[in-house]
């Protein structure tokens, strides 16, 4: 199979760089995969798992927004936040937790709160998956 070049970054770090055979990202508008070749696209991401298939192995990575860049040199994420499936434990499950509902509880207007519940689900469904 094909591999194309894909990197992960958070503002803390270079989460990952690899040769990927695929990649399946939660994108804004729905959730999609990547392999070689793929046509150029721009998106942006929702919380969830962005999986990552590399000669037969597979890695997942929680996601908290951001952005995706497929072109001619691979996949580039740029994410909001970003954390392996190793180091996702009940502590950064609680805290993403804690953010989404404080943004919840901010929320003023009725678009605002639509919003905000569905993060708060999205970030419990990937909580689920990681768990």
């Amino acid at each position: 199979m094909a591999t194309f070049k894909f990197e992960l970054v958070s503002p803390e770090r270079l989460i990952l760089s690899t040769d990927a055979d695929q990649v399946d990202l939660p994108g804004s508008e729905g959730d999609f995969g990547v392999l070689a070749g793929h046509a150029p696209f721009l998106t942006t991401l929702k919380t969830g798992i962005v999986t990552v298939k590399t000669g037969g192995v597979s890695s997942r990575i929680y996601v908290r927004g951001g952005f995706a860049d497929v072109n001619a040199a691979g996949l580039s994420v740029l994410a909001e936040k970003a954390v392996p499936e190793g180091e996702f434990d009940s502590a950064v499950a609680s805290a993403e937790l804690a953010a989404a509902e404080a943004v919840l509880a901010e929320a003023k207007s009725e678009e605002a709160k639509d919003s905000a519940v569905a993060v708060l689900g999205e970030v419990k469904t990937a909580i689920a998956a990681l768990a």
